[in-house]
């Protein structure tokens, strides 16, 4: 018996059912030795009784939220204002993950479970201790639970024991707090896109395209990674491969909103209004209104361009062409080839040329921009369709027919590029024949097949220079005067245009045009020796033909010594110019610059170089008025134009050689 009176034997069986009634209690003064693990990973959230709610964002950054309460319900991303993780679009945004997203798959990197049924954990567990675990709890062990970060063998999220924080092998530190060296050291890639961002933020945009890159490699299938690297790309100018990406982020998640209207904006810039329209206008989303403003814009000026080229008013189309470029469709290869063909038909070569090499290039784009037409023919072709015709201008026939059958074989059905194919082929054909003539001095035939070719193409200035030279080789002076009028006229600055032209007016003794075109060609080419020769003659000849006298006129030559008043007044109205040195043998600064004198007078034999002694004629001093040494004037048809009082070298030299022009 007891000291309660009961047998031992009932006692002992009393003594354990308390014993196993204790063991259930979970008061605080006899708590368990475990605790609640929030196991809501964003890879396999496993769903207690007590539901964990984690952070809304789809990356695993290391960190894990263990407030209870019910997990809020997934959302699918641009649907009422939200957008994806990380999104490039001015700041960072949250990205539901956990939302269905078509043809969005999670990050496949690391390795990953399938995520096991809710309320997987049985009630019953017993616990190392023994104890019975009560359903929606976890164990609480001596060592911390922690998500990792991705690094390693572990998976997205998976659990890491042994420590509050993770170290990449033993290293100087952990990852967190660094994204960036996550990002480079990691196999996440949510945290190498967070990278980028951060990169994206400073400004730096090669390094975020880079971190983007990586990303997407680790997770070829996330159209978020995608549509960063397409705002990197649009910020280094890379446009064309900017719509690739925002294509590929559309083709991956097609319900993507923002990569939508972001391909709508990079198109639009292109110059691709049709196909801007349908990604800027997003059914049942609203639009941007700016950008609708510039597509109107855009669009309008398009049309008053295509209107006025077929009616062939060229200054109507440069001017819309340029408006339409200022209204939005800055970075449109072919607004800017618009402009250059133009130029072209209003005889414009040089800006024409120009504004084909400095606008911008036409890049491989994807398949829907390169099937677009403008003018009626595919974009692509439209550049090599004005390319072949630039080039044909310039007489660099080959080249003409390299462009003009590249346009053909993109746009063969064309009937503008079909014409102009044939046209280049004719034209070059007909060049060569003529040139092959005229070096077997056969002049009358290549005559004929420089107009064979100008039947076919009557506004190429170079076939019309070609027989210009033909004429004058048979001495027909006024035939060659006559094409080369209608070079000049289709191309204002022709070179060999304005040669052959003087030339053959000198040659019909017409010596104030020679002399026109020969002061031209001075400007144009101040240091071809021949041209400031011819110069020189023709006017002398002119003034000849005047009833003037001329004196001594030579080409070039030394330095002339002039020793009286009437030789000088001679000197000074020489035809050209005429550059007179006032020196003494005594003054020291009189014999430092007179050897320079000697190197101009070689450099420019088309001016007349004199010298002055003033101690030996102090009548030209006096008449001249020169009274500090040394002292240089230049004159014109007998008239002073500039003076120069102990001028440098650098300053004498500018001067001759303004007035050699």
């Amino acid at each position: 018996m007891s000291d309660s009176g009961k047998p031992i034997s009932e006692q002992r069986f009393d003594d354990l059912k308390d014993r196993f009634r204790d063991s259930l209690s979970c008061d605080n003064a006899n708590k368990p030795d475990f605790r609640e693990l929030d196991l809501g990973s964003p890879v396999s959230p496993l769903r207690a009784r007590h539901t964990v709610t984690t952070s809304s964002s789809s990356s695993s950054s290391g960190s894990v939220s263990g407030r209870n309460g019910p997990n809020p319900p997934a959302k699918r991303p641009d649907s009422g204002g939200n957008s994806h993780s990380g999104e490039l679009s001015g700041s960072g945004e949250s990205s539901p993950a956990r939302g269905y997203r078509p043809g969005h798959a999670r990050s496949d990197s690391g390795s990953t479970a399938n995520s096991p049924p809710v309320n997987v954990l049985p009630t019953g567990n017993i616990c190392p201790s023994g104890r019975i675990l009560k359903t929606g709890m976890a164990s609480r062990s001596s060592k911390t639970d922690v998500l990792g970060l991705g690094t390693g063998n572990y998976g997205h999220g998976s659990i890491m024991r042994g420590g509050a924080s993770a170290k990449l092998g033993g290293g100087d530190g952990g990852l967190a707090g660094d994204s960036s060296k996550r990002a480079i050291w990691g196999l996440d890639p949510e945290e190498v896109k967070r990278a980028g961002n951060e990169k994206y933020k400073l400004g730096h945009l090669a390094e975020a395209l880079s971190l983007y890159d990586r990303a997407i490699a680790m997770s070829p299938a996330n159209a978020t990674f995608r549509f960063n690297r397409a705002v990197a790309l649009t910020g280094l100018g890379r446009l064309a491969e900017a719509v690739k990406e925002c294509e590929e982020a559309i083709k991956l998640y097609p319900g993507y909103v923002k990569a939508h209207h972001r391909l709508g904006s990079l198109l639009l810039r292109l110059g691709q209004v049709e196909n801007a329209g349908r990604h800027l206008c997003f059914p049942g989303h609203p639009s941007d209104s700016n950008e609708l403003q510039k597509l109107q814009a855009v669009e309008m000026h398009l049309c008053k361009c295509t209107d006025a080229r077929k009616i062939a008013d060229w200054r109507s189309v440069l001017r819309e062409a340029g408006a339409a470029i200022v209204a939005g469709a800055d970075a449109s290869p072919q607004l800017h080839t618009c402009k250059a063909e133009a130029y072209l038909k209003l005889h414009q070569l040089e800006e024409a040329n120009s504004s084909l090499l400095n606008g911008p290039k036409c890049e491989s784009t994807s398949p829907s921009c390169s099937q677009s037409k403008f003018f009626g023919m595919l974009s692509e072709a439209y550049m090599f369709f004005v390319q072949a015709q630039i080039e044909m201008a310039f007489g660099r026939f080959e080249n003409a027919v390299t462009a003009a059958e590249k346009a053909g074989h993109i746009d063969a059905r064309n009937i503008e590029v079909s014409v102009l194919l044939s046209t280049v082929r004719l034209v070059s054909r007909a060049r060569a024949r003529g040139n092959d003539l005229f070096k077997s001095e056969r002049f009358t035939e290549a005559c004929s097949a420089y107009g064979e070719g100008l039947r076919i193409d009557p506004s190429n200035s170079v076939l019309y220079c070609n027989r210009a030279a033909c004429w004058s080789k048979l001495g027909l002076w006024e035939r060659s005067v006559d094409d080369c009028n209608h070079a000049l006229r289709i191309q204002p600055n022709y070179t060999k245009a304005l040669l052959r032209r003087a030339a053959s007016n000198s040659k019909l003794e017409r010596w104030a045009e020679a002399v026109r075109d020969y002061e031209v060609l001075r400007r144009e080419i101040p240091d071809d020796n021949e041209v400031a020769e011819s110069l020189f003659h023709a006017q002398v000849a002119l003034k000849k033909s005047c009833g003037e006298e001329v004196h001594n006129m030579k080409f070039g030559g030394e330095v002339e010594l002039v020793s009286g008043l009437e030789q000088f007044r001679a000197a000074i109205s020489s035809p050209g110019a005429s550059i007179v040195h006032f020196k003494a043998a005594s003054n020291v600064q009189c014999k430092q610059i007179s050897p320079f004198l000697d190197v101009l007078c070689e450099r420019y034999p088309f001016i007349n170089f004199f010298k002055v002694d003033v101690e030996e004629s102090p009548a030209v001093a006096i008449a001249e008025n020169v009274r500090i040494l040394p002292t240089f004037k230049i004159y014109k048809n007998g008239s002073r134009v500039k003076e120069m009082v102990c001028p440098s070298p650098e300053v004498l030299e500018s001067s001759v050689r303004h007035y050699s022009l």
